[in-house]
């Protein structure tokens, strides 16, 4: 068992998101993001549902046509195909993402749905 520290090499980018995976097991993705101000926004429909919590630092979303304004402890649900855009962040905001991907079908299974 290694222990680690979330906070650990955790300064911003000069611009842009770095995305850090801790966690990568079996559908499910945890991520820390760190963000500089300097963002291109654009705009994301994922496939998985995706869990956000800001831990520090303030930002704006876009999630469907709802501007989304959240603040240090602030989380958010994004069902997957809702479309989400990070339109202004501060910079060296800090958030942890959670992202359960859709489990994959047995090939048992996925032959008998593509038959059906």
């Amino acid at each position: 068992m290694q222990i680690k520290n979330f906070f650990f090499d955790a300064g911003p980018p000069s611009e842009a998101e770095r995305f850090d995976t801790l966690l990568s097991a079996r559908n499910l993705v945890i991520e820390r993001i760190v963000s500089s101000s300097a963002i291109a926004s654009e705009q994301m429909v994922q496939r998985q549902d995706e869990w956000v919590l800001l831990l520090q630092g303030e930002a704006t979303l876009r999630v469907a046509d709802a501007s989304v304004e959240l603040r240090s402890g602030d989380y958010l649900f994004l069902p997957s195909g809702v479309p989400h855009a990070v339109e202004r962040v501060s910079h060296g905001a800090i958030w942890l993402a959670v992202h359960l991907h859709p489990e994959l079908a047995s090939p048992s299974i996925a032959a008998t749905a593509s038959r059906s």
